[in-house]
């Protein structure tokens, strides 16, 4: 037997570093700070669970924008020495009053993007707890103490977060709590500035000190209720008091000699799961990687399962989605019928989510992974900070439909829709790989490009995350990164594919992240997107 490290090809490829290699564990996220939190767990002792949840309450301080205790969390967790994989489901409900009448009365035909009626209850800080109880090593006293110390004492804001933040800075203004919490003298901070946030400190001191609960009950929660009915919205402290997690069976899909995890709904990891399903019947090998026939069919396998998804998902609790049947080779076979060479198919109705997400991957000595993902959905979610807290409550919410008739229409204590997915790989029963792509729509085909470039393609970890990508945006319209030929956007654009160069920020296809278990040789590889700030790093 081999060496077993996936992916021949490097150097003919856009990788922009070399695969991060290392005998003990791999830490990998968007913020170099959050990765070295999480590696500093593993130094210490801690597991791949502690170290996730380090790292996840750094970003919420250094990313603000895409993450927060506010906003709602999924992982994937291998545990057992990477031999059984759990599933965590910790986003929240609508509040019980909330309803479609009462939408419709204030004049709404779908869900505000952003205010007091796009939150639903947070369910990140209650998960990330929920995991390190289960499954972890140590106290959130300890693991929330790297947080807390660049609250406190601040941090340079790096480029790429610099820039969007910049972006919501109009979106800020409007709530005096995000203007005094988020901005300094009415702007946002410059690449290099350093930016502190005691608000948050002293929440993330009083969880470290008196537990998650706190949140959930008690003055805290007293705050985030207030706070949401202050602009309208309909949320109460027994909204948050009611919140529960839910621990999930992974769905599982054969690809390639590889099995890979999802979550299933309300997530879209199934998603990425029809989307590899129509693909599996296809020589993509035989392809070219940035060719005109494979991003046809790309396109087009995309298209159909996000109009699977917006006939179908939403919180399985209300309406299961049927997804057997969409999983099934037969339903594969079905959708390559309808996708022919050099035509398009008709859209269905799936208008594109945006998204500000952290993923995150970790790895430990002990084989056990993590593979977390947690999000206030779009850039500072929905402008409202909790007064004195610092917490920003995210626009989950903003989901929903408001057609009656929709499986995902809003109803009191109903999750929506939601676009955070982990996701992990697996063979002969020993975890592969934990891995991720943020950004809304971009997700699971983010998932599906990474593992097409990795499985079919022989890209290794870091050139199948950095090479080019498609991001279907709806109608017959394909956004084609830069580094995609302009012969293959010419050749789409004659099939009738409506071609969008951009000018886009790199991270319209997302960012993702990586670490891979060689099971052999007993050691870990890590990757991190070049599209973001982030690292991976190893011990």
């Amino acid at each position: 037997m081999g060496f077993t490290y996936p992916g021949k090809r490097h150097w003919d490829t856009p990788a922009q570093r070399s695969v991060v290699m290392a005998p003990q564990g791999m830490a990998a996220s968007s913020h170099p700070l959050a990765t070295r939190a999480g590696v500093r767990v593993l130094e210490d002792g801690g597991n791949a669970v502690d170290a996730a949840v380090a790292m996840v309450a750094v970003l919420s301080v250094v990313e603000p924008h895409s993450v927060a205790p506010g906003g709602d969390a999924f992982a994937l967790l291998a545990v057992e020495g990477g031999n059984k994989v759990v599933g965590l489901n910790a986003s929240g409900r609508a509040p019980a009053a909330a309803s479609l009448e009462s939408y419709r009365a204030l004049g709404h035909e779908t869900v505000p993007f952003t205010g007091a009626l796009s939150v639903t209850v947070p369910g990140a800080l209650a998960g990330w707890a929920e995991a390190v109880e289960r499954y972890g090593t140590m106290g959130l006293d300890t693991l929330l103490a790297p947080a807390i110390t660049y609250a406190e004492k601040g941090f340079p804001v790096s480029q790429v977060i610099a820039g969007e933040w910049a972006q919501a800075t109009e979106l800020l203004r409007r709530d005096p709590a995000a203007k005094a919490a988020y901005l300094i003298d009415g702007q946002a901070p410059r690449p290099g500035q350093v930016f502190t946030n005691p608000d948050l400190g002293r929440t993330f001191r009083r969880v470290a000190d008196q537990g998650p609960g706190v949140f959930y009950q008690g003055e805290l929660a007293e705050a985030v209720a207030a706070c949401v009915r202050s602009g309208g919205g309909a949320m109460t402290p027994d909204d948050l008091a009611a919140h529960v997690n839910q621990w999930v069976e992974p769905l599982a899909f054969d690809y390639q000699g590889h099995t890979v995890l999802e979550l299933p709904p309300n997530g879209q990891g199934a998603v990425a799961l029809e989307i590899l399903n129509i693909l599996s019947g296809y020589d993509l090998a035989s392809l070219e990687p940035g060719g005109a026939e494979y991003l046809h069919r790309l396109g087009e396998a995309i298209k159909i399962a996000f109009g699977d998804r917006a006939r179908y998902f939403t919180d399985p609790v209300f309406s299961p989605a049927p997804l057997e049947r969409l999983l099934s080779p037969a339903y594969g076979a079905a959708c390559r019928e309808m996708i022919c060479p050099g035509r398009v198919l008709e859209p269905a109705a799936a208008p594109p989510l945006g998204g500000e997400t952290v993923y995150l991957a970790v790895g430990d000595a002990q084989g056990n992974a993590a593979s977390f993902i947690s999000s206030i959905f779009t850039a500072f979610g929905s402008g409202l900070v909790v007064p004195g807290t610092g917490v920003i409550l995210h626009c989950r919410g903003r989901s929903f439909s408001l057609d009656p008739e929709h499986a995902n229409c809003l109803e009191p204590g109903k999750r929506p829709m939601h676009t955070i997915i982990p996701g992990m790989l697996m063979q002969d029963g020993k975890l592969e790989a934990a891995f991720g792509v943020m950004g809304g729509d971009m997700q699971p085909q983010g998932h599906a490009q990474f593992l097409v470039n990795l499985l079919d393609f022989g890209l290794d970890l870091q050139a199948a995350m950095d090479a080019p990508r498609l991001r279907y945006m709806g109608g017959k319209s394909m956004y084609l990164e830069d580094g995609i030929s302009s012969e293959a956007a010419r050749i789409l654009a004659d099939w009738g594919h409506q071609v969008d160069r951009g000018p886009y920020p790199v991270n319209e296809v997302g960012g993702g992240q990586v670490v891979w278990r060689d099971q052999e040789q007993g050691v870990w590889l890590g990757a991190s997107d070049r599209r973001k700030d982030g690292c991976a790093m190893g011990f």
